[in-house]
């Protein structure tokens, strides 16, 4: 089946789950507004994800699912049904979007082939996951369906109020023009996220070889474990104040590298153009890492467990604990070079 781009009045995205697997989509944005020069977009995801996609323009509505609740999944579906979309594209593709999508009523219904799934499409995306990184299999998506890719960049639209507040923060530091990193200690599983122990001894480190200032990002999760962080450093650290996801951004826009787990914030910093070094222990850089050749990622590759894909550590998270000093700074005074004429 081939889409009549002519015919497209409607489109609906369909991405779940964190803020990193939503900003991975957003590759897809430019080549959707030049293909669908006249349709209506709206996107269907979930909280905190909405935050951040409410600074798109070309985003008509923001739908809100809750996964957990049976009355919102059927309140979402035939809300989705009544709007008579003429593309619906279901980037997630579990058995909740796949059931929306066949209900969905649209003519083109674009997903995964995964086992079980296949009823709710007409149009598919690749088979193989892991030929391609995150961001990159949304644009094979798009390949598969028949459109013509106008670029491959994540997008990140950051509200001038929240740069001001994060600017007007960093300001009462009198930093001058030392060399700003950000440190966030954030992870979805437990074992993607690198001990608060390992963590303080990376900040010292890179305040002391770089004579930089370091900036703890942090989130909902992370309080306690910035905290920590702060406890076991022998340095100072400036620790961010309570933030949104979208100032969050800010700050990360403010910094001049970015060093994070598997994340979201991670994710965002890339999506925001700052050179950003990625710890890896439990996933893959080259699936999950830092989009875009201006990046870094860093992982013990020679320990028997990397890339276990465990949610949970069963050992003692040597991914990150055994991870050289050394290796993490020399990735770092990579990452300084290679983005030095910016």
């Amino acid at each position: 089946m081939k889409i009549d781009n002519k015919k497209i009045e409607k489109i609906l995205i369909i991405k779940l789950r964190g803020i990193g697997d939503v900003v991975l989509s957003t590759i897809i944005f430019d080549t959707i507004r030049k293909e669908f020069p006249n349709a209506e977009v709206d996107y269907l995801t979930e909280r905190p994800s909405n935050q951040f996609l409410s600074n798109f323009d070309f985003i008509n509505n923001i739908l809100l699912l809750d996964r957990k609740s049976t009355l919102s999944r059927i309140k979402t579906a035939i809300s989705i049904r009544n709007t008579k979309y003429d593309l619906v594209l279901d980037l997630f593709s579990n058995p909740t979007t796949a059931q929306i999508t066949f209900t969905s009523g649209a003519r083109y219904r674009a997903g995964f082939p995964y086992k079980g799934r296949k009823y709710a499409y007409n149009l598919f995306g690749p088979v193989e996951r892991g030929k391609f990184h995150a961001a990159e299999l949304h644009i094979e998506f798009l390949k598969s369906i028949g459109l013509q890719i106008h670029n491959k960049q994540l997008e990140y639209i950051l509200d001038e109020r929240d740069n001001y507040f994060a600017q007007n923060y960093l300001d009462s530091f009198s930093l001058d023009k030392s060399l700003l990193v950000g440190i966030s200690p954030s992870g979805g599983w437990s074992s993607k996220r690198c001990p608060p122990k390992k963590f303080a001894e990376i900040a010292d480190s890179i305040i002391e070889k770089f004579n930089a200032v370091v900036l703890l990002l942090w989130g909902p999760e992370d309080k306690s474990d910035v905290e920590n962080i702060v406890k076991m450093m022998n340095n100072v650290a400036i620790c961010a104040p309570d933030t949104t996801i979208n100032q969050m951004a800010s700050f990360i826009n403010e910094c001049d590298i970015f060093i994070a787990n598997d994340s979201g914030p991670m994710h965002i910093s890339a999506a925001v153009g700052t050179p950003t070094l990625s710890i890896h222990g439990p996933t893959s850089p080259l699936l999950q890492g830092p989009y875009g050749e201006k990046h870094e990622w860093v992982r013990l590759d020679e320990l028997h467990c990397i890339e276990c894909n465990l949610l949970d550590c069963p050992f003692n998270q040597e991914c990150f604990n055994d991870l050289p000093i050394e290796r993490i700074l020399a990735k770092v005074e990579l990452l300084l070079k290679k983005n030095k004429a910016e």
